[in-house]
């Protein structure tokens, strides 16, 4: 602060750059993240980019059977589902902190806080 009980402007300006620079990189550590969520105990894996970007996608081929492809279904949606919630659980854990400084609710849409 400065004399008189004024902030320091500076101060401000360097600490409000600081903090975006911290968001850019929590941002891009997300982006570089692959999560991976499971169904039908392991047997059909997907991953995705911490942006929710599918990248791949595995199914034993104990669990293909084409007599009933709804559970093959089933289970796919399972796992990108999965995958999709740690996703966003990453993103909450690296983005929280940042929300917290800006007195609560992250502002940003898909995230819980």
């Amino acid at each position: 602060m400065q004399p008189g009980g004024q902030p320091d402007m500076q101060s401000i300006i360097q600490q409000a750059q600081q903090m975006q620079q911290q968001l850019m990189e929590a941002q891009e550590k997300i982006a570089a993240a692959v999560v991976e969520g499971q169904a039908g105990g392991g047997l059909v894996t997907a991953k995705l980019t911490g942006t929710g970007e599918l990248v791949d996608l595995t199914i034993d081929p104990k669990v293909v059977d084409p007599d009933d492809v709804e559970t093959l279904q089933d289970l796919v949606m399972g796992a990108i589902k999965d995958a999709n919630a740690q996703s966003q659980s990453l993103a909450a854990e690296t983005l929280g902190p940042f929300a917290q400084g800006m007195g609560g609710g992250s502002g940003i849409p898909g995230l819980p806080f």
